[in-house]
């Protein structure tokens, strides 16, 4: 009896060594494969899974003081009934959000409207919209009372969905007839995250580093430089930083490639993220510039603002004009991995993969607010676009990558500063062909640009998309502006001035923004390199031996003179015609990247000439150059000459800058050409 039970004990640790040896075996693959992924970077659903949501479900907990959504990956609390988001618990994060900040200023929607004023849009009830496993909407929501406050009714939805580890949020607000006119100049959600946590911000592939934290910006640390977004670090807590400049506008990225950015918690290895998979409810079109995420840890979800563009954007909403617009949704989204050398390409790899799900799944079916329409409900518009322009080489071409686009009516070119509607915008294929997909309900206006070729395509035919409906326009052809024979350009007509001259940073302002130096226009003090690199003289460029991308600067800015004063600054471009026809009429075509407070006089051969023979007057506020653009709106000046002006052999054109109250006052240039009388019979 007792050899049978030693026996009988032999064999049953034979058996648990085996299954002892079968889960280290499973251990080690599952850990193999873990590496493999993240050696070459694969952006594997399975490296990141959180945990199996199967077996879970979204539960929802009220209270007069909170609301908790748990879907056992994430917990969201939201401060009831002013809707703030005061919690994100993840992982052993109890709250990624900065817990000794006041609850209006964890996780928050905030307006700047009429004058500065400012509001945190605090709301006064809570609606339970959808409640099952699947899924839990809440809605926070305001009525406007009549009083001071901002005119508008809010709504401020909340969705928790199962095996989602995140929030997604958005906004619908809108105007009764009767309500006051106001101007909104700011719409967007702010994120104050664990300053102690979260050091490393990622903005792109190339936008990626370590961050100051936000006590480094006090007056014992850093030194204000020529505006209160700029400083230099002098004594900040990482030593490594010491010289750098921090701005916040050097972050800022297009719309059309703001989709995702976000930090990451190196010691946690958790990342926060926030991720838009549409642009369509966002202002002033594929190429307007806004903020991303700054020190603080702050991380933006900018919905309307007039960066880059100035007052010109309209954000006014007058008396008797209804209107609501749905901003989002967005999804707040949380990752984690091993923290080890490589945990960071992982989680923005994984980030990267959430982005292109949310994208795939748009326009999302899962939203309770019947303002948001989903896939079924909306339309699509296909077509083909042409450029044709007699004085090329091929007088009609495929349009490749021109940006299409749908907004609301107005002039050539007015989607820049539409800022109220919605705009839809894609690119063509390398044949002109597009199809621009998902398009709300509604009444808008066909608009279209090419790179390569100056001015705006608007199509004299309103479009009026219905749900489930396709449009086929078939081959629209743009005709851009032209009157003559190119007699020599200076450019890329793209609305940047990315192509000229940017030159290198002082040493003592230099940042490592991007992993190779790329974007040199976001260094900070690039304006004031202009003085002394043209020290004895202003700007000449001569055509036929001088190239722009060494010798045209990236802005036309005044000249410093000392004691904080600048004078106007005067470019010539020097050219020879071998003939000349006096009678005909020549065309100076000017196109501007950017424009701040700045008037651009033309001279032809006379640069003491009392009135210039054109002057774009004073135009602009985009501020581009502050803040660390290439491009603000684009304009475009057509400006005729009669033959009689010029002479045979050598000419000169005299641009003067005029405005000179600071350094920022300039323009940007994108494209100049000069085209001489028409030789072709239309």
């Amino acid at each position: 009896m007792f050899l049978s039970h030693v026996l009988q004990l032999d064999i049953m640790e034979k058996v648990a060594n085996r299954r002892r040896l079968v889960v280290w075996v499973i251990m080690m693959i599952n850990l193999s494969l873990f590496l493999s992924a993240c050696s070459d970077g694969t952006p594997a659903r399975k490296l990141l899974k959180h945990t199996d949501s199967s077996n879970t479900h979204v539960r929802l907990q009220l209270s007069d003081s909170l609301v908790v959504i748990d879907n056992e990956l994430v917990e969201v609390t939201i401060q009831n009934p002013t809707g703030h988001l005061i919690g994100l618990k993840y992982k052993e994060m109890q709250n990624v959000l900065e817990s000794r900040n006041h609850n209006h200023n964890k996780g928050y929607w905030d307006i700047v409207w009429d004058e500065d004023a400012y509001d945190k849009l605090e709301t006064e009830h809570v609606d339970v919209i959808t409640q099952t496993d699947d899924l839990v909407e809440l809605s926070f929501t305001k009525k406007w009372n009549h009083g001071k406050t901002l005119p508008l009714n809010i709504q401020k939805r909340f969705i928790v969905r199962r095996g989602i580890p995140g929030v997604y949020m958005y906004g619908v607000f809108d105007r009764e007839e009767d309500f006051p006119g106001a101007q909104m100049y700011q719409i967007r959600i702010a994120f104050k995250l664990k300053e102690d946590k979260f050091r490393f911000v990622a903005v792109s592939d190339m936008i990626q580093r370590i961050m100051p934290r936000s006590e480094d910006r006090d007056e014992h640390r850093s030194k204000t430089l020529d505006f209160k977004e700029a400083v230099v670090l002098t004594n900040p807590s990482n030593p490594s930083l010491k010289g750098e400049v921090d701005d916040k506008y050097q972050y800022s990225t297009e719309n059309k490639d703001n989709k995702l950015h976000g930090w990451i918690s190196d010691d946690d290895g958790v990342g926060f993220w926030i991720i838009t998979p549409s642009n369509e409810f966002r202002t002033g079109g594929p190429h307007k510039q806004d903020l991303t995420s700054h020190v603080g840890p702050t991380a933006l979800s900018m919905f309307v603002s007039t960066h880059y563009t100035g007052t010109e954007i309209d954000t006014f909403y007058k008396q008797g004009e209804a209107w609501k617009k749905v901003f989002g949704p967005v999804l707040i989204y949380l990752n984690s991995a091993p923290s080890n050398d490589d945990h960071r390409n992982i989680l923005w790899n994984d980030a990267k993969r959430q982005l292109s799900d949310e994208i795939e799944s748009w326009p999302y079916n899962f939203t309770g607010s019947e303002d948001f329409p989903h896939s079924e409900q909306r339309g699509q518009v296909n077509g083909q676009l042409l450029v044709q322009d007699r004085y090329m080489v091929r007088p009609l071409m495929q349009a490749k990558s021109a940006f299409v686009g749908l907004a609301a009516h107005g002039d050539a070119g007015s989607w820049q500063t539409e800022g109220k509607g919605y705009q839809f915008w894609t690119q063509t294929d390398n044949i002109g062909h597009f199809s621009i997909k998902n398009v709300r309900p509604g009444n808008y206006s066909f608009y279209a640009w090419v790179p390569g070729f100056i001015g705006d395509y608007k199509l004299d035919l309103n479009i009026i998309i219905h749900p489930g409906n396709k449009i086929e326009l078939g081959t629209l052809i743009y005709d851009p502006p032209r009157n003559g024979p190119t007699l020599w350009e200076i450019g890329v007509p793209d609305r940047s001035a990315a192509e000229f001259f940017i030159p290198e940073p002082y040493p003592q302002f230099m940042n490592s923004i991007t992993k190779d130096d790329t974007d040199k226009f976001r260094q900070y003090g690039l304006w004031d390199r202009y003085s002394d690199i043209y020290r004895e003289g202003d700007l000449v460029y001569t055509v036929g031996t001088s190239n722009y991308s060494r010798d045209w600067f990236f802005a036309h800015v005044p000249r410093k003179t000392g004691n904080n004063t600048n004078r106007p600054t005067t470019w010539q471009i020097k050219y020879n015609l071998q003939d000349v026809n006096e009678n005909g009429t020549y065309t100076l075509q000017l196109a501007l990247a950017a424009a701040s407070f700045a008037e651009v006089q033309v001279r032809f051969n006379d640069p003491n000439a009392v009135r210039p023979y054109f002057t774009t007057k004073r135009i602009g506020n985009d501020n581009a150059v502050a803040r660390h653009g290439i491009h603000g709106l684009y304009r475009l000046y057509n400006i005729n000459v009669p033959g009689y002006i010029f002479h045979k052999g050598d000419n000169t054109i005299y641009l003067t800058q005029t405005r000179s109250l600071n350094s920022f006052v300039a323009v940007m240039y994108d494209y100049i050409r000069l085209e001489g009388p028409n030789s072709l019979v239309k």
